[in-house]
């Protein structure tokens, strides 16, 4: 166990970096321990199990199949009491508008099964925005259902060997730039208000607009998907976890449009209103490309709050940035206690990014002195080459960002002017370009405390009252 005393004194070099890194490394131990991935498994048995093909669905790719999707699921569900069921996709090319699930239920797909999205927005009812929201995210009024829906649900299985879900969404990207939409886009895959829900093993292509939306949602596990759509296609973020807790993301790759995980909570007033926060989420080995925007995005619809994020083991490549926190003054809210760790970007423009004046807004009674409150962000262990920019990070004018740290960072940057920061206060140790004055202070001895998963995180949970570090580790 590690403690400290009499740290001002202690003037060792080699015990200094020592000290740095044991706590940085040993500092993870706390979050993961505060919910498992491992608890949650597609491989659940259900007593019950029909094909798609017992209800009249034909895989050809050119017959629509919502109405057999949406009878076998209404069969099923007579067997929720009972153990839950299955709905077997087998191999073929299953056109279909959206279908509801229910709860109790495995959607499994074969690896040669595609399930197809149709190309005719009828197929894709309208349902009411969400209260987070206030309106659609893309235009006022409803939006567009989900391919695969559902809402008030629980035990939730989506999975296959590497089938295949293809929202086939060039047709609602052409109508999105050119302005023809009367409603917002839909997502591939969306539950609300659901709890332990797991999505694995599969392919997802082409949504229309965000990919995977799990919204005031709870105990939801993304495992081993890959989710790919063209690198130029608008708004096709990978995996969007919305006002949501205990979110498990690991083992993806996800390559996009837009980011490829962005973490929400609602946008402005009505997120402040509905207050409902993202909360202790895992991310971890995870790899992706992005041409026009993040690895990993903060917001920018964070205006319930978010918290307790790790992610770790990601690798970035081809991208325009790296990390990214996205806000606006408006937007009130928090992002905090956020703590990212190994990480590789190659060939990325911009490896750290805060952008605190992002704008759109969902209407004009939005509070512009709603400021957002950021502050407890560690990024440490952090590879790059060819990185044109390490960092832009701008905060608030009146409204710092703070406690932000870095440690262990090494990056290789083709730009004459690595750091440009305002409005930011922190710390840093092993720092490579050497980062702005804001953040020069060492993070050794006096700021431990103020990092994120360094002090507050070493407690023991055997011992949740010891609130310092009261000994030095020998050499």
């Amino acid at each position: 166990m590690l403690v400290l005393t009499n740290v001002h004194g202690f003037h060792n070099q080699r015990v200094d970096v020592l000290l740095i890194l044991v706590v940085f490394n040993e500092a993870p131990w706390y979050i993961r321990g505060s919910f498992q991935c491992q608890q949650m498994s597609s491989e659940i048995v259900r007593p019950h199990s029909v094909t798609i093909t017992e209800f009249g669905a034909v895989g050809d790719g050119l017959t629509i199949n919502t109405k057999a999707f949406q009878n076998a699921i209404f069969y099923l569900n007579s067997f929720s009491d009972k153990g839950g069921a299955q709905l077997f996709v087998p191999a073929g090319r299953w056109l279909t508008g959206s279908f509801d699930l229910v709860s109790h239920l495995t959607l499994r797909l074969d690896k040669d099964a595609v399930i197809l999205g149709s190309i005719n927005s009828d197929d894709w009812p309208l349902i009411d925005p969400l209260p987070s929201y206030g309106r659609g995210r893309e235009l006022p009024g409803g939006r567009h259902r989900s391919l695969i829906f559902g809402r008030n649900l629980t035990d939730i299985i989506i999975t296959g060997d590497n089938g295949t879900i293809d929202g086939q969404g060039s047709v609602w990207w052409n109508w999105f730039r050119n302005e023809t939409l009367d409603y917002t886009r839909p997502h591939l895959v969306e539950f609300i208000n659901s709890t332990g829900v797991v999505i694995s093993n599969l392919t997802f292509l082409n949504s229309p607009f965000w990919t995977i939306h799990p919204v005031y949602c709870s105990q939801v596990a993304v495992q081993n998907v890959t989710i790919i759509s063209p690198l130029d296609s608008p708004n096709t973020d990978g995996i969007d976890p919305d006002s949501s807790n205990d979110i498990c993301i690991e083992d993806c790759y996800i390559s996009t449009g837009d980011d490829l995980i962005a973490i929400k909570s609602g946008w402005d007033e009505y997120g402040i209103s509905y207050a409902r926060p993202s909360t202790n989420i895992i991310i971890r080995r995870l790899v992706g490309e992005t041409r026009s925007s993040s690895g990993i995005a903060l917001g920018s619809e964070m205006s319930g709050g978010i918290s307790e994020v790790h992610a770790e083991n990601l690798q970035f490549f081809n991208s325009n940035t790296g990390i990214r926190i996205k806000t606006s003054p408006g937007r009130g809210g928090y992002v905090r206690n956020i703590y990212v760790s190994d990480v590789i970007m190659t060939d990325v423009k911009i490896a750290i990014r805060f952008t605190s004046n992002y704008g759109e807004h969902p209407d004009d009674f939005y509070d512009p002195l709603a400021l957002p409150i950021i502050e407890k962000i560690t990024i440490k262990d952090v590879t790059g080459k060819n990185v044109k920019v390490a960092g832009l990070l701008d905060g608030i004018d009146g409204d710092s960002f703070l406690n932000i740290c870095l440690s262990n960072i090494s990056l290789s940057v083709t730009s004459g002017s690595p750091w440009n920061c305002s409005y930011i206060q922190g710390y840093s140790d092993f720092v490579s370009p050497k980062t702005c004055e804001a953040l020069q202070e060492g993070i050794y001895p006096k700021h431990l405390s103020d990092c994120y998963c360094v002090l507050n995180q070493l407690r023991s949970p055997t011992d949740p009252d010891r609130s310092t570090l009261v000994n030095i580790m020998k050499i």
